[in-house]
């Protein structure tokens, strides 16, 4: 994902959370105000995005889907505009155990 489909990615939640009209004039202002510059391009890209897709929708369906430790994959990511991607849940392992010197019986100041 280049730099430009992530900040207009940020840019798009954000105006949608603030329930702000997504423009592609909010969307630049909101990355000019992040002093992020992109191609000039990408905001009308996003702005197609928003008139085509419901983002609260996307966003519920990216979050809700999926096993642990798998990222779902979202209509923004297949149509190429991109979007925050879902956390990756991981799921932790224990590693082995490293040996302390007091466990082999001497220490490196012996």
């Amino acid at each position: 994902m280049s730099l430009g489909e992530t900040a207009c990615s940020y840019a798009l939640l954000i105006l949608e959370d603030d329930k702000i009209a997504v423009t592609a004039d909010n969307i630049t202002t909101l990355l000019k105000s992040a002093k992020v510059e992109v191609e000039s391009y990408w905001p009308s890209l996003f702005v197609k995005l928003a008139e085509k897709k419901n983002i609260k929708d996307l966003i519920a369906s990216a979050a809700g889907a999926g096993a642990p430790g798998a990222v779902a994959a979202t209509p923004l990511a297949a149509s190429g505009g991109g979007a925050a991607a879902a956390p990756v849940v991981e799921e932790k392992k224990e590693e082995p155990k490293e040996e302390s010197d007091d466990d082999m019986g001497f220490s490196l100041f012996d």
